[in-house]
């Protein structure tokens, strides 16, 4: 079993920035890689961004391309995700994932633990 948990959510204006944590634990070995999702209000959920584990590889989706940046820290078994230049769009509740057994980063299925998520709200 892995425990994913995020944190760093919360309230800006347009135009500025937030960073959020997500921090693994457990059997986190089996890791290939982590990724990060998001969910608005009456949508599916959506992906935003992942990083391989092994190869430090990164992966966004064209929304956020040029705004955001996921990182790690594999001492700590953590992943971040810079956001910058936030928009109202980016509005969403954010999840943190883990996949041990696929490579397809920005597909739902291919995680196998999921945080509780962390609220974003971007003010117009």
């Amino acid at each position: 079993q892995v425990h994913v948990v995020e944190s760093g959510g919360g309230l800006v204006q347009a135009g500025g920035s937030l960073r959020l944590s997500c921090a693994a634990s457990g059997r986190t070995f089996s890791s290939l890689g982590m990724g990060w999702f998001r969910q608005a209000p009456g949508k599916e959920r959506a992906f935003v961004a992942a990083l391989s584990w092994s190869g430090g590889n990164t992966y966004y989706a064209d929304s956020v391309k040029g705004r955001f940046t996921i990182s790690r820290d594999t001492a700590k078994n953590t992943v971040y995700l810079q956001m910058n230049s936030l928009k109202p769009e980016d509005t969403a509740v954010y999840y943190c994932a883990v996949s041990s057994g696929s490579r397809s980063y920005d597909k739902y299925h291919a995680y196998d633990y999921w945080g509780q998520g962390t609220q974003v709200t971007v003010s117009s």
